[in-house]
């Protein structure tokens, strides 16, 4: 009996997706980003589905451990760098590359006695304005990291764009060329391209690409879908009906009774809500997959169930499948109406969802 509701993670798709991201960039290698739990995918999940990827990407330094301590041995990238002096020591035994952005970060290196150097890949902040060395400090800062011995050498070299998910916005290209005029004619490989970047601006792919979303089958672009790319979505999140309750015209339904309907109908009653990290907020007309259609939400979404309009001749019955987002239902589609991005839908899901491989 499977259990309801659970997330149905495939193999197959992120498998089948890292091939296609490796079409879409055939001079780069993959540094699969896994971060937040695989992207609510689950992250030995993703990272044993895509293990011929050529790295793996992890915001935090504890998901670089659980990857080693589950027997991942590929190239792991830390791409916040590290918050305490000591875990510099972390990176040295188990071999994990980190992002330096800081000039506390490059203090921390100065200042420790390592058995061995570090890779890092100094970040450039060229536009995003969040993380990384600005072009004024850039040179000065490159120096010092040169000249530390616990920095391996050649040093990498990386940035983020702040728009690549606006393909007709300029920025992309202004990053870049920025980029480029910093870092001409130094050594040390180079990554600049997210999913969104590798998608849309194959011009920034240089010698590594970071998909993260898009390796999850998932566009990252608002009114776009991953199958648009020839991506397949790797998550289907499923539950069941767990009630089809005839509804007078005029009777209202859920918390604050603010639906009511316009005539007689059947509702189901799908077992998931917001304790299981579906959105409360989900407006009425937010679409829910149940025996080959679209069926509409009505009423506030609660802590533990969902109500859907099945419409008055319905033959649905306790016990049928509801896909809440998935290969019949896009999560991009869900997450348009919903008026979020589906990066915050897939990552959200809580414990009481059960992660299911096949």
């Amino acid at each position: 009996m499977k259990p309801f509701p659970r997330a149905e993670i495939s193999s197959d798709a992120l498998q089948y997706n890292l091939q296609r991201l490796r079409q879409l960039a055939p001079n780069s290698r993959v540094m699969a980003v896994v971060k937040a739990n695989g992207y609510g995918h689950g992250l030995l999940n993703v990272a044993r589905s895509v293990s011929m990827a050529d790295g793996f990407g992890l915001a935090r330094l504890e998901e670089a451990l659980a990857m080693r301590q589950g027997g991942v041995t590929a190239k792991l990238l830390l791409l916040e760098g590290i918050f305490r002096q000591h875990d510099l020591h972390q990176l040295v035994t188990h071999n994990i590359d980190t992002v330096v952005h800081h000039e506390s970060q490059l203090q921390m290196l100065e200042n420790e006695k390592l058995t061995k150097p570090v890779a890092v890949w100094m970040k450039i902040d060229t536009g995003m304005h969040r993380l990384g060395f600005s072009v004024s400090q850039f040179k000065q800062m490159y120096a010092r990291l040169l000249a530390c011995p616990n920095v391996a050498k050649p040093i990498h070299l990386m940035t983020h764009f702040a728009c690549a998910d606006e393909p007709k916005n300029p920025m992309t290209a202004d990053q870049l060329a920025k980029f480029e005029q910093l870092t001409q004619g130094l050594n040390g490989e180079r990554t600049l391209a997210n999913s969104a970047a590798t998608l849309y601006w194959p011009q920034t792919q240089a010698d590594w690409i970071r998909p993260g979303i898009a390796l999850c089958g998932v566009s990252p672009v608002v009114g776009d879908l991953g199958a648009n790319h020839g991506l397949r979505p790797a998550m289907q999140l499923m539950s069941q009906l767990i009630a089809v309750r005839e509804h007078k015209a005029g009777e209202p339904v859920g918390y604050g009774s603010y639906w009511r309907a316009k005539k007689d109908t059947l509702l189901g009653v799908v077992a998931i809500g917001y304790g299981d990290g579906y959105p409360r907020n989900a407006p009425e007309g937010t679409p829910v997959w149940v025996n080959g259609r679209l069926v509409p939400i009505v009423g506030r979404v609660s802590m533990d169930m969902l109500t859907v309009d099945l419409g008055i001749d319905a033959s649905d019955k306790v016990g049928d499948a509801a896909q809440l987002w998935g290969s019949d239902l896009p999560v991009e589609v869900v997450a348009e109406h919903i008026g979020t991005i589906a990066y915050e839908l897939v990552t959200k899901l809580t414990p009481r969802v059960a992660v299911c491989m096949d």
